[in-house]
């Protein structure tokens, strides 16, 4: 009860020193970047963003509480105390795993509620931007090198893969050896998935997409031997 009188105490005092300019609305603290002040008929009132959030004076929205990566504090360096728990190290926003080797995941935190979320292949979780981005602009260190092979072995080609017009293939595909129906796509370049296309149909290399097996050199009796056009045991020729 007496720190809760403390604070209170604090706050108006904060709020008695700050001057409401004509104007109603929101105004930032001068010093501390999740500290506001709600003017109404020239009185004063001091807030705080919620934990993890800070004041930007530029949105035009009623609650002005965003994300710090999105917010340009300037000089306005301090912050209210943290309130953490396993997963959050504040109450809102984007953090990295607490392993730091663990690259690819983060947690959105919200009200100290963590939701686990994992980049897109290849990527890494950045912290200054709440993103995934390139390993290269991330620039973590100790990261884990994650799997990159298929259970039959398949590993992405380590040169970038340009179409017709020289452009950098984001998500390359790639026939199976030995089987018409199957594919591999190289997620990002980087990360194998092994796909395959719907019965009946098999992969065309030249198109880099399904069709049908009359359409494929190699492939055109893929399915005759099969009442049921499910694939078997087979070899292309």
């Amino acid at each position: 009860m007496r720190v809760f009188i403390v604070l209170t105490a604090v706050a108006a005092i904060a709020s008695a020193q700050f001057k409401c300019p004509a104007k109603d609305g929101q105004y930032e603290d001068d010093r501390q970047c999740d500290k506001f002040f709600e003017c109404v008929d020239g009185v004063a009132t001091t807030k705080l963003c919620p934990d993890g959030l800070v004041f930007d004076p530029t949105i035009r929205k009623i609650n002005k509480c965003d994300q710090p990566f999105n917010v340009d504090c300037g000089d306005r360096t301090e912050l209210q105390p943290p309130k953490p728990n396993s997963q959050c190290p504040r109450r809102n926003g984007f953090f990295a795993h607490p392993d730091p080797s663990v690259c690819n995941i983060f947690y959105n935190c919200i009200e100290g509620e963590a939701t686990e979320v994992k980049c897109t292949a290849g990527l890494h979780f950045d912290e200054y931007s709440g993103t995934c981005v390139w390993p290269d602009s991330a620039g973590r260190q100790g990261c884990n090198e994650q799997q990159k092979k298929t259970k039959d072995g398949f590993e992405c080609p380590k040169e970038q893969l340009v179409d017709a017009q020289g452009q950098i293939v984001a998500h390359p595909k790639f026939p199976h050896p030995n089987d018409c129906q199957r594919f591999y796509v190289c997620l990002n370049g980087v990360e194998p998935r092994d796909l395959g296309c719907q019965v009946g149909e098999v992969y065309n290399e030249e198109s880099q997409k399904c069709d049908a097996p009359e359409n494929v050199r190699g492939c055109e009796d893929w399915y005759k031997d099969s009442e049921e056009a499910a694939p078997g045991p087979k070899s292309r020729s």
